[in-house]
């Protein structure tokens, strides 16, 4: 297999049914929407990741819903916690889902089943909005990595690794990385770190590879670089991020923006550029 391709699907929010996010957001319908988009591009995805907040308050009907809603996917699907979800409700609703129990008390696992090994890193702290690493976790992916030396790596998480200039959101973001960075480094290997809690595409560098967010199926995070700005959301188009492994070239991200769009028109007629 010398390319693999990755959806990233992150910040889903599901209520019970029939139920609003904020009052505002119809985050099912919003799902519904972006499961049907994956089935519909060009090339489907290999396998999709789900960077948590899957739901909104980690109840049993909520993933129920969220069960309802990822089923039609015919590729394999792996889900991980965020601030909004239960690690037991998680394990309960998905009992197919070995790889939930894998990790002890946190969800941390390895997925060996592609060219590109895909290790979650589970991120949260019950009851805080905010995320951490433990030092077990830590000693973990150390093991981890060093087992796959040379096998090109994404590393998955909810919160992201970096401060985003988002002030609210890097008040409830990842605390201290020092120990995180450490291991980071010295594994080359790693090509991207993914995550979610953002609602928002961003990136930066980071211990020496590329760490990166993605936008919500739903609603996204106000974009608003006032250290003091207000927790705010916007009804920005929805997307999800396609990666993109081949070998020899690494990993290159697609943002994909989730709806119905004129097009495809062509740029040439007739071996001539459109006049």
């Amino acid at each position: 297999m010398s390319r693999f391709l990755l959806a990233q699907v992150t910040d889903l929010h599901i209520k019970a049914e029939g139920r609003l996010s904020y009052r505002r957001v119809d985050t099912a319908g919003a799902l519904r929407l972006c499961v049907e988009h994956l089935l519909a591009i060009p090339q489907r995805p290999d396998a999709v990741i789900l960077t948590g907040d899957l739901t909104d308050f980690g109840r049993p009907e909520e993933y129920g819903q969220l069960a309802q809603w990822l089923a039609p996917l015919p590729m394999p699907w792996y889900l991980m916690p965020g601030n909004h979800d239960s690690r037991d409700g998680m394990r309960a609703a998905f009992p197919s889902h070995a790889y939930l129990r894998s990790g002890g008390a946190t969800i941390d696992y390895v997925i060996d089943d592609w060219p590109v090994r895909l290790v979650a890193l589970d991120t949260v702290i019950p009851g805080r909005s905010g995320g951490t690493v433990l030092p077990a976790q830590l000693e973990w992916l150390e093991a981890t990595l060093s087992a796959g030396r040379d096998r090109p790596t994404l590393i998955a998480m909810h919160h992201p690794p970096f401060s985003t200039g988002i002030g609210h959101m890097d008040d409830i973001g990842l605390d201290d990385v020092a120990g995180l960075e450490a291991v980071v480094r010295r594994h080359p290997q790693v090509e991207r770190i993914i995550a979610g809690h953002l609602h928002r595409p961003i990136s930066t560098r980071f211990a020496g590879t590329v760490a990166s967010t993605c936008p919500s199926p739903a609603h996204q995070v106000a974009l608003d670089l006032d250290p003091a700005a207000a927790s705010r959301f916007m009804m920005e188009p929805p997307g999800f991020q396609l990666h993109l492994w081949r070998a020899g070239r690494g990993v290159v991200t697609h943002t994909a923006a989730i709806g119905r769009f004129d097009g495809p028109f062509p740029f040439y007629e007739g071996g001539r550029l459109i006049d």
